[in-house]
């Protein structure tokens, strides 16, 4: 059987995150909930940017972090989403793509501009975002290059995406091409409000044995199955062929078939900001699904690459990821 030429071609949002420290009473004034997660529109983003002070742009979007993981360890991958002709689209791309990740959709002409997310970080390193979708809520359907899916061995979902119609539509075009050519589908859920918005269409996908690879948080798993988070792993694995469930800092579990592991949350010495753990923890699994280790080894990776970049402000890693794993494997 022929190599895929990418291990994983990601679908998602192309954001700039705008990172800043603030404190306890910042959040309670401006009514968000610690750690929550928001849509907002372009006044709100105007406004609150205004309010947070210094920030720090980094490129994000929750399966671009997960490919930029997956790349720095040595994995191929390549990217679909949408920027806007603008400034920020630029420093998008070329920030994506100076990792070895392809990303060659074109830029969207006019408004809205490119998408933001204002990641505030609370003093015990949670992180409340509220996110401005901008360009990246238009991807069309035709952006979608059938064989750059079909050259994929997984096809990577982001589930913020799966709100606005145009990406969905997109998205359902990838899965119908990826299904013909027998490339796996796997799905991140994402977050919570992702999860409470479209339960029933994630729910529709898993039944129609379209996902291969699920990847939830505890919340995420009981909101979907309706039922605390250890039942849920276990309807779930009973319907799609792998499941990878993170649970803070009690770790990870995933399951296969008959098949179990689970791994502790790796030890850091301060945890300086969340963003992006999930993203890292999937990028570190799927590197080692491409690679074929057991998911014991997978999960291992995953936490590793998670405890780098929660040991830092961004959603980024920072270290050398493939040093980093190799001295601790």
């Amino acid at each position: 059987m022929t190599s895929p030429a990418y291990d994983v071609v990601a679908i998602g949002n192309a954001i700039v995150d705008v990172i800043a420290r603030v404190s306890d009473e910042f959040l309670e004034a401006e009514g968000l909930p610690s750690g929550s997660m928001r849509l907002i529109d372009a006044d709100r983003a105007v406004e609150l940017y205004g309010k947070m002070g210094p920030g720090q742009e980094v490129s994000g979007g929750a399966a671009a972090n997960t490919l930029a993981g997956m790349t720095m360890l040595g994995s191929r991958t390549a990217f679909v989403g949408q920027v806007a002709d603008d400034q920020l689209g630029a420093i998008y791309r070329h920030d994506l793509t100076s990792l070895g990740v392809k990303f060659d959709v074109p830029a969207r002409e006019g408004e809205p501009p490119t998408g933001r997310c204002l990641i505030l970080v609370a003093p015990d390193g949670e992180r409340t975002m509220n996110t401005f979708l901008g360009a990246s809520h238009y991807l069309p359907a035709d952006a979608i290059d059938e064989d750059l899916i079909r050259s994929a061995g997984v096809l990577f979902l982001e589930g913020y995406m799966w709100d606005p119609p145009e990406p969905r539509a997109a998205m359902r075009r990838a899965i119908a091409v990826a299904r013909e050519a027998g490339v796996k589908v796997a799905l991140a859920t994402c977050a919570d409000f992702c999860v409470h918005m479209h339960r029933g269409d994630f729910r529709a996908l898993i039944d129609e044995k379209l996902i291969d690879i699920l990847f939830v948080n505890e919340e995420e798993a009981g909101i979907l199955e309706q039922s605390d988070a250890d039942a849920a792993l276990e309807t779930l694995a009973k319907d799609v062929p792998l499941v990878v469930m993170t649970r803070g800092p009690k770790g990870a579990v995933a399951v296969r078939g008959d098949e179990r592991a689970s791994v502790a949350a790796e030890p850091v010495d301060q945890v300086k900001d969340t963003t992006g753990a999930g993203d890292l923890f999937a990028a570190g699994f799927l590197h080692g699904h491409a690679q074929c280790k057991g998911l014991a080894e997978c999960l291992r990776l995953g936490a590793i690459c998670a405890g780098e970049v929660i040991s830092h402000y961004g959603a980024r890693p920072e270290a050398d990821l493939k040093a980093l794993a190799a001295s601790k494997l």
